[in-house]
């Protein structure tokens, strides 16, 4: 006869308990050598319940420990993921070129690898992959724009022009004195120009023209300590100013209706030598 664990013969009962190391035991129980001795029976059913009890507490502890170890395990692994997806510091920068960290002047392989790099290292973070591509499409749509409707950048084009190398060579070639000399070369050649408005003659400016040579020969000497530099400097100086002022009389100055006469173009072109040689006479090294 077998009832819930139990095995029953007229003879003995067998009991089978959970045990820690082997599993179910059977412990058996005579029925025949117990039943003169009530009170042994009732003793050694009631150790038989104890031992049942105890092996099932311990059997729900270990199963309580297995659950719990792997549910710490299963949020270590989830708490570990998180940890890895590094949070994308510029998120919230509104202009897209700081944003990637590039200047406005860069290329697009050089954008292109600023978004490829940041996407690498900030993959794992959903946000900050979004805020990464809407920056990278804002700039490539905005140079896009700018092919397509090309504006003349002036400050570019100052810079060009300052780092050629013809203005670069030019601008070698002179030097800043000091402020007590500028002024000093500025009222002389002032002084010539408001001379030759104000007494113009009709064979033209020549006093003020060779007043102004002296001033350039003068001056270069005073600064640079060589007669022969101040010679040299000065007939080019002067060689080349008197071209250019006529040049830009005939070719790019209209006529001026303030300065009225015969002698309208010398005054004009003497006025425009007097600044070029006032800048050889100042600046030249």
């Amino acid at each position: 006869m077998s009832v819930s664990g139990l095995t029953g013969s007229p003879l003995r009962c067998c009991l089978r308990l959970p045990d820690r190391n082997q599993g179910l035991v059977c412990r058996q129980v005579s029925a025949i050598s117990s039943a003169g001795k009530p009170k042994e029976k009732n003793g050694l059913l009631h150790l038989e319940s104890c031992s049942w009890a105890v092996s099932i507490r311990k059997w729900k502890t270990q199963k309580t420990l297995l659950i719990k170890c792997a549910m710490d395990a299963s949020y270590g692994d989830m708490a570990s993921e998180s940890a890895g997806s590094a949070i994308f510091p510029r998120i919230n920068i509104r202009d897209p070129y700081k944003r990637l960290g590039i200047s406005r002047e860069a290329s697009e392989d050089e954008i292109q690898a600023a978004r490829n790099f940041l996407i690498s290292k900030y993959g794992g973070h959903k946000p900050s992959v979004d805020a990464i591509e809407a920056a990278h499409d804002k700039i490539i749509m905005q140079k896009f724009y700018e092919r397509k409707n090309p504006k003349i950048d002036i400050k570019k084009k100052v810079r060009e022009v300052k780092q050629s190398r013809v203005v670069q060579a030019v601008t070698s070639r002179f030097q800043t004195p000091a402020t007590k000399f500028i002024v000093k070369t500025s009222i002389a050649f002032i002084v010539l120009g408001v001379l030759t408005v104000l007494f113009p003659t009709e064979e033209g400016p020549t006093l003020q023209v060779a007043l102004s040579l002296i001033a350039t020969f003068y001056f270069i000497h005073d600064r640079l300590k060589s007669n022969i530099r101040a010679l040299l400097y000065g007939a080019g100086a002067f060689i080349f100013s008197w071209l250019v002022g006529t040049f830009l009389m005939v070719s790019v100055i209209p006529p001026i209706p303030i300065l009225k006469g015969l002698r309208s173009f010398e005054v004009l072109t003497s006025l425009i030598t007097y600044v070029l040689l006032w800048v050889s006479s100042t600046y030249l090294k």
